[in-house]
């Protein structure tokens, strides 16, 4: 089992140190602009130069305060996505439990049940638990019956069917169309 993926609130947590770094530097040129017109326009001098040094911090600012705004954006989203992962992780550790329960599983089959579906091979689960690979294997065969399943892709299933609404109007993702760049097959 690899920990390596890297969630999509992952990455959005990491854009915001660079749009935070961005509208900083973007603060910075704004106030060198504004002190060098304002340097200019005290010493006298006015003109076209003066006009665009004026002109590129206005924008400057206006890129400071939309880079202020969706940084704010981006923890707003960054703390919502990650309020609903605590809900899912809650609503899939409840229904894990509650089939668990139904099951009939030993405390050991739980464990091995869990590590199956967090995508452990067996040598691994054997390894975490101190365990040799035939009784993980024995286990898993056990849980695979109790279950009514035959494999760990079926076993998976039964924890997505119960997580996953399709609808058939809507179609699978509920808007009768695939998100961007997905397949209609």
């Amino acid at each position: 089992m690899t920990n390596g993926a890297i969630t999509t609130t992952q990455r959005g947590d990491r854009r915001i140190p660079v749009v935070v770094a961005i509208v900083v530097v973007q603060a910075i040129a704004a106030v060198f602009f504004i002190a060098d017109a304002a340097v200019d326009i005290t010493a006298g001098e006015w003109g076209l130069h003066i006009l665009a040094e004026v002109l590129i911090a206005l924008a400057l600012l206006a890129g400071v305060a939309l880079g202020a705004w969706q940084t704010r954006r981006m923890f707003e989203t960054a703390h919502r996505n990650e309020q609903a992962l605590q809900i899912a992780r809650g609503a899939v550790a409840e229904i894990m439990a509650s089939r668990f329960i139904e099951w009939r599983l030993t405390d050991a089959e739980t464990e091995v049940a869990l590590f199956a579906l967090k995508g452990c091979e067996t040598p691994e689960i054997a390894d975490l638990r101190q365990v040799a690979e035939g009784t993980v294997r024995a286990q898993l065969t056990a849980i695979y019956a109790k279950a009514g399943v035959s494999s760990r892709h079926a076993l998976s299933s039964l924890f997505l069917e119960d997580l996953i609404e399709v609808s058939t109007d809507k179609g699978i993702f509920g808007k009768g169309a695939p998100p961007e760049g997905g397949d209609a097959n």
